[in-house]
């Protein structure tokens, strides 16, 4: 921050000098505070005198934050004639900002002065105040937390003075402590220090725009002091002194020379070099004693060890650790079982190569280190020992041995000694063999294998896995042996790689023979086929083709397929398949279209993943001339069968056929379903039948051929019909039809009767015609069709002047007189027949 603030202000000494002569002394610039608050707003005003050359009346300050422009608030000539104008600020969000007062000269802008603005924060309070007292600088030491950056330049002073009591009273000041720029820690020497009497200290913080002081620390110099720590030797042997127990590492150490009259207490802590195991603490050892054996250690282990110190029996601060010491525990004799296992060769009638194979097994956690292997036909320790057999540091060895001999002995060894000879007892083959040997991968990298344990049950089982052939015969073999012979299976993890195969051996043990050895392959992982089989055409047809393959022979190694599936594409890139067993050899593809092209591939699936074949491209087969007429017939026949049904259906239909007039059947229906609907909308005049032009209708005579029998539904009785013959029905029509008519309701208890009417009036009176409807049971049509209702005859009903015309009823008669054309016959006559009835 100090580097920034020379910066700005060389930058404006800079510009000043660059500044015409004829401005310079013109303007000045005054600040309400030269720092201010981080936030808090700030006032400048720039004064320009009234001797500058360039001012005059058009004369406007301006004013620069940095590179910002900034508006003015007010500007106003005094009365001296200088210039002044005022800017506040409201937020000051810049430690650090230059503001320049501005004059226009000519076409450019120029500074008639500038000042630097300066913001942040009070300091904060010093924290975590501690003190150390150093005896190798001889000098109380301490050190604090600043806090936050307050963005101004901040001076920390260390205080203190002498006290008798609590630290309550002053006695004797102590000179402050200035730390340099940028630390936050400093040293009172010794001089200033009286090492058994209490002090108090604190630390002050001050800037600009205040003052902070921390917690004060009441202490005595010694009572906090930190020692150095001790060096580490390790304790070379001594004639005198029995050499360390495997496992114990002997040290000694010198304490800091200038702490040699300070009671001190110390910790040792230790850590293997291999690893990550974390480190260990030993607890205070002895103050006087400069000599220790640690004991406890992994036998043949590397391990690192430092020391600290502190006052004994005195307040005081421990020291820092020493640097490491690394030392290497004694070996201790190899404590280990041997699992063996041997392959005999007989050389000749006297001499068996043997090949034996063991595996040590810890006994304890520190079993000790194993530098070799010795192999004898007694114990290394007898008196008069053979020569031996082997002295290596493999896992086996191979030697020859008399055809007599049953027995060696194998050893383990380092710089301690040998541990526990084991006997290897060579057995012969005699025990009962395995039941059935199976296995099954559980993954790529492993392999289960099981047996059914034989009677009776053996004291154990030697397993032994590696490459089966093609590999050579010489390539290693793992082998493991199971001491519980209660078990009928165990896990291969060791060495098995997919896409392999293994040859796979176990041999039971039991307690002075052995069953004879069972061998089985097997694949953790296997192999897709090589390739799919190749596919052919066989037939063709136009809408068919039939496929053939020929099935791959089984390969070593490879998955044995599962299934087949067939892949079918037209010229249209629509996609067919199809999936098959895998004991299919041909497929015959249907529903094809005749003429066209497909692409067809075969795949080939196993458990592990799927081949494809080779591809097949075929065309079915185009259609015949003969197909292709014989399929023209067929669908003219299918288009005439339709036009037949088509005829037939207007046929049956006649009323919607609109080729003719529907004429309905009196016989099979009633009025009041062939009679049309006449809306509003449809109503039609007829001419007047009083129209002296056109000729009146008077009588209309309706006649059957011939006299029909009543059913016996019918009555015989005539006495109803008012007069009227049976086989004829006269009707006489005069007036105006459009005249209103009453319509009366009808009676019951006539709804299986048919009414006849004889029209009264003669077509020159004045009054209009009336007709008479009698009670008359006589049937008017084939069927039992009740006469409509009301609402059925709207075109016979309506008047245009709406008001209905009553009726005269004849006393002489028992019928009843009803307007005319409330008759349905007529209705249907006059609608049906208008043309050829003129006027009616």
């Amino acid at each position: 921050m100090a580097g920034l603030g020379a910066w700005n202000l060389a930058r404006a000494a800079l510009i000043i000098l660059l500044l015409p002569r004829s401005l310079e002394q013109c303007g000045h610039i005054s600040l309400s505070a030269p720092i201010v608050r981080l936030g808090d707003p700030i006032t400048a005003s720039c004064t320009i005198s009234q001797n500058c050359s360039r001012l005059d009346s058009e004369s406007h300050i301006v004013w620069k934050l940095e590179a910002e422009l900034q508006p003015g608030e007010r500007q106003q000539y005094l009365p001296n004639g200088t210039l002044q104008s005022t800017i506040t600020l409201p937020h000051l969000n810049r430690s650090r900002a230059l503001l320049s007062c501005c004059l226009h000269w000519g076409n450019s802008l120029q500074i008639l002065d500038q000042a630097e603005l300066q913001a942040g924060y009070p300091p904060a309070t010093p924290h975590n105040l501690s003190c150390l007292m150093n005896l190798t600088t001889n000098s109380l030491t301490c050190q604090w937390e600043p806090g936050p950056n307050t963005h101004l330049s901040t001076n920390f002073t260390l205080k203190s003075f002498k006290s008798r009591g609590n630290c309550q009273s002053r006695e004797d000041s102590i000179p402050d402590c200035v730390p340099e720029d940028g630390q936050s820690h400093c040293s009172i020497p010794r001089k200033h220090l009286q090492l058994y009497q209490n002090m108090g200290i604190w630390v002050q913080a001050k800037n600009a725009l205040g003052t902070s002081v921390s917690p004060k620390l009441c202490l005595v110099p010694m009572d906090v002091v930190k020692l150095e720590p001790p060096t580490l030797w390790a304790l070379g042997p001594s004639p005198e002194v029995a050499p360390p127990q495997p496992g114990c590492l002997r040290l000694r150490w010198e304490t800091w020379k200038p702490s040699l009259h300070i009671d001190q207490k110390c910790e040792l802590r230790h850590q293997p070099l291999l690893g990550e195991a974390s480190w260990d603490l030993v607890g205070a050892l002895p103050s006087r004693t400069l000599q220790y054996e640690l004991c406890g250690l992994l036998p043949s282990t590397a391990y690192a060890l430092q020391m600290r110190c502190t006052r004994w029996r005195l307040p005081g601060h421990w020291s820092n650790w020493s640097p490491s010491l690394e030392l290497t525990t004694t070996q201790r004799a190899p404590t280990v079982r041997m699992d063996t296992w041997w392959r005999q060769r007989q050389l000749d009638p006297r001499t068996v190569d043997v090949q034996l194979f063991w595996q040590p097994v810890p006994l304890e956690e520190d079993s000790g280190q194993i530098q070799g292997y010795l192999v004898s036909l007694r114990p290394s320790d007898q008196a008069g020992a053979d020569p031996m057999l082997c002295n290596t540091t493999e896992l086996n060895c191979t030697f020859q041995l008399p055809s007599e001999a049953r027995e060696v002995i194998l050893e383990a060894y380092n710089t301690a000694g040998t541990s526990h000879p084991t006997p290897v007892v060579f057995l012969e083959s005699g025990g009962p063999p395995l039941g059935r040997l199976h296995t099954m991968a559980r993954d790529p990298h492993s392999l289960w294998v099981g047996w059914e344990p034989p009677s009776p049950q053996p004291r154990g089982y030697v397993i032994e896995w590696g490459l089966g052939p093609p590999s050579p015969s010489g390539s290693p073999k793992m082998w493991r042996m199971e001491h519980n012979g209660s078990i009928a299976g165990t896990l291969l993890q060791e060495n098995i790689r997919p896409f392999q195969l293994y040859e796979i051996t176990v041999t039971p043990l039991y307690q002075d023979t052995k069953g004879p050895s069972q061998h089985i392959y097997a694949y953790s992982q296997e192999m897709a086929p090589s390739h799919g089989p190749e596919l052919h055409l066989r037939h063709i047809g136009k809408t068919w083709a039939q496929l053939e393959w020929a099935p791959e022979a089984p390969e070593l190694g490879r998955s044995p397929l599962t299934h087949y599936t067939i892949f079918w594409t037209n010229a249209q890139d629509r996609s067919f398949s199809t999936v098959l067993n895998a004991s299919s050899h041909s497929f015959v593809l249907r529903g094809l279209e005749p003429s066209s092209l497909y692409h067809v591939h075969l795949m080939a699936a196993s458990q592990a993943w799927a081949t494809n074949s080779t591809s097949l491209t075929l065309m079915t087969l185009a259609l015949e001339e003969s197909e292709l007429h014989i399929l023209l017939g067929l669908f003219g026949l299918l288009v005439l069968l339709i036009c037949l049904c088509g005829a037939t259906q207007l046929c049956c239909r006649p009323r919607k056929n609109p080729l003719w007039p529907s004429v309905p059947d009196p016989a099979h229906s009633s009025l009041g379903s062939w009679v049309p609907t006449i809306t509003t909308e449809d109503t039609f005049q007829l001419p007047s039948l009083r129209d002296s032009s056109m000729p009146p209708i008077t009588k209309i005579t309706v006649l059957e051929e011939e006299e029909k029998k009543p059913g016996p539904w019918e009555s015989n009785d005539s006495s109803g019909t008012c007069g009227l013959p049976s086989l004829v029905q006269a009707y006489v029509l005069q007036g105006d039809p459009r005249v209103p008519r009453i319509q009366p309701q009808p009676q019951s208890g006539t709804s299986d009767q048919v009414l006849y009417v004889q029209v009264l009036g003669s077509p020159t009176g004045p009054r209009p015609g009336h007709y008479l409807r009698c009670d008359s049971t006589q049937p008017l049509l084939g069927g039992l069709t009740p006469s409509p209702k009301s609402y059925e005859n709207l075109w016979f009903q309506t008047s245009p002047l709406g008001t209905p015309e009553p009726l005269v009823p004849n006393p002489e008669d028992d019928c009843i007189f009803e307007p005319l054309f409330d008759f349905p016959l007529l209705q249907g006559l006059r609608v049906s027949g208008v043309e050829g009835l003129g006027g009616f």
